[in-house]
């Protein structure tokens, strides 16, 4: 690539990331041991490169073809897809969102950069310079390429633990992005006792997040933005409460955004967004916190991206009337500016969801009444699908082959999940392994900066990683037994990661007999292996009956009426749960009356 902001043009991408500095920045804002920088991951050279030769080929063909920026995009997808458990990525619409809530920025910081999401998102310009620093050398020098190939920004990346060791310490940025590890206990609490950027008081062992709301507050010129993504129990914490009092008083923290659970790992608990601004000296404080409250705008699960426009568009248009006029009116439900005098009790509890009212009803009655009425009819449709009581038999025992010889022998194709930032053109849906678990129509969408890339490109042979009718796509970890025949209302997506796509031959095997006796639960227990925390399905281990095409299709009927059942089984649940949350909100908020 050209190496933009990367040092000279010819220069290796990994010999831009420094180590932990030992001297003051020198004057191109790469810091390093000796005023220089050093390389902190290992660059092959030509000797070692020989055995690679094909794949490097491959590469160059490839970038030659879709360009350096999508090339790249797909194979930081694919080493990520092969180290799932390893980092904490950020998906796009929050990485939008917090880059969005800090504005246009000269200079932007993100001190736990991991793979570049959150810089990626920045509206970037030739006069700007973006700073990342990772503790893992490869992710600091992931970071700074893919920012090099996606921005016409300076980049300057370096690999430290920046707690322990700020390779940016005379950086005074405009703005701070950040994604913070969490629940760290081994974050330098006893070494960085006296360290001068903890302003607003020396954060507990137990508060790792608020050292690093204070680092970004110490790295940003006065007046500047910083916006980080919080776990909810920094708003409440005991431990915490001193640090998140000075921080009121001092007007450094201007707003705190209840994000939906789902909307980023880890994905069981609906995380913050804090906004915070360095205080001008001499300036008043601001009055007032803004408190925001988005899981009502939010699918029951935040994961779905054709959920999160909605609430991105609130929480930006609440926080730049608030930026802009230091107040808004109150938004039951969603928003709220709340005193600091308020907020200054024995607690300092800052959850948006303690301090807001609860939102004006939605419909009200009427819309319960057709809650009621639509789950009557599904109650309906369950028990007219309800399966016939099982008549007892011999067991019967017929021979078996596996998936993997029925691929062997061309009876199906395999396939595996790449991700949502791979797929055919024209392809804008993702299958996520949550929509088959759930049995939802596919919520994940293609990265846009990656759509164009080919099937060719990702070394597949003929049919591209997107479903079609008659399709059966399972999960391969988390131990579940799931298998899903893919309908005309989900074909066309591009299948995501975790999800293993079988294409039977329909001369040769039923769709529905196949997904049937691929969720069968011993069948599953005997195709998994098992790590310490997680299992994995060896797809081409389970078995199923040889039968001829007729035999498997008294089979595939049965299978298909479960699934008919097991979908009106879905919907009534989450009907009657609607109903009862529905009914439980308006008598408790008065709205309706208990007779």
């Amino acid at each position: 690539p050209g190496g933009a902001g990367l040092g000279a043009a010819t220069a290796p991408p990994a010999s831009t990331v420094t180590p932990a500095p030992t001297a003051a920045p020198t004057a191109s804002g790469v810091p390093g041991a000796g005023g220089g920088s050093r390389r902190v991951v290992f660059v092959p050279d030509g000797a070692q490169l020989l055995p690679s030769i094909p794949l490097l080929r491959g590469v160059a063909e490839l970038a030659a073809e879709l360009g350096a920026r999508q090339t790249y995009e797909f194979l930081i997808g694919r080493y990520i897809d092969a180290n799932p458990r390893q980092y904490t990525l950020t998906p796009a619409g929050p990485a939008d969102l917090t880059a969005a809530l800090a504005g246009a920025a000269p200079t932007v910081l993100d001190p736990a950069c991991g793979t570049g999401a959150l810089l990626r998102a920045v509206a970037t310009r030739p006069d700007q310079c973006l700073y990342g620093q990772d503790s893992a050398p490869e992710l600091a020098a992931l970071a700074a390429l893919r920012l090099a190939l996606h921005s016409d920004a300076t980049v300057r990346g370096a690999a430290a633990d920046t707690l322990r060791a700020d390779a940016f310490g005379e950086v005074r940025a405009d703005a701070v992005l950040c994604h913070p590890p969490f629940n760290e206990r081994n974050w330098g609490h006893d070494e960085l006792a006296y360290d001068p950027r903890w302003e607003y008081g020396f954060p507990a062992r137990t508060e790792s997040e608020l050292a690093w709301v204070q680092h970004a507050l110490a790295r940003l010129r006065d007046g500047g933005t910083a916006v980080l993504l919080m776990p909810p129990a920094a708003a409440s914490r005991r431990s915490g409460r001193r640090v998140r009092a000075d921080l009121l008083r001092r007007g450094a923290l201007r707003a705190v955004i209840a994000l939906p659970a789902g909307a980023a790992p880890p994905y069981n608990i609906p995380l913050h967004v804090w906004v915070l601004r360095r205080p001008v000296p001499g300036a008043q404080a601001s009055p007032e916190l803004l408190l925001v409250e988005t899981a009502g705008l939010a699918a029951a699960d935040g994961r779905d991206r054709q959920a999160w426009p909605p609430v991105q568009d609130a929480v930006l248009d609440v926080w730049r009337r608030f930026d802009r006029h230091g107040t808004v009116d109150e938004r039951p439900g969603l928003a709220r500016c709340v005193p600091v005098l308020e907020l200054l009790d024995d607690e300092v509890d800052l959850a948006p969801a303690r301090r807001l009212p609860p939102p004006a009803a939605r419909g009200g009655a009427a819309e319960l009444t057709a809650v009621r009425e639509r789950l009557g009819d599904a109650v309906r449709r369950t028990a007219d699908l309800m399966p016939p009581p099982a008549e007892p038999g011999d067991a019967v025992r017929l021979p078996v082959t596996t998936v993997g010889e029925l691929a062997r022998s061309g009876a199906l194709l395999l396939r595996t999940g790449t991700g949502s930032g791979v797929s055919a053109p024209g392809v804008t849906r993702v299958l996520t392994e949550h929509d088959v678990l759930a049995g939802t129509e596919p919520s994940g969408t293609v990265d846009p900066l990656v759509a164009p890339l080919q099937e060719s490109a990702v070394g597949e042979t003929g049919d591209s990683v997107v479903t079609r009718p008659g399709d059966v796509v399972i999960p391969v970890s988390g131990g579940g037994t799931a298998a899903r025949v893919i309908d005309e209302a989900s074909a066309g997506a591009a299948l995501g990661r975790g999800l293993t796509l079988l294409r039977p031959d329909p001369a040769a095997l039923d769709p529905w007999f196949l997904a049937g006796f691929l969720r069968g639960t011993a069948n599953n227990r005997q195709a998994s292996s098992y790590a310490s925390t997680a299992a994995r399905l060896d797809v081409r281990r389970l078995r199923l009956p040889r039968l001829p095409l007729d035999g498997q299709r008294g089979y595939g009927e049965r299978f298909r009426a479960l699934a008919a059942f097991e979908d009106t089984l879905r919907l009534a649940g989450r009907l009657g749960e609607q109903l009862v949350r529905g009914l439980h909100d308006g008598l408790t908020d008065g709205t309706l009356p208990p007779e």
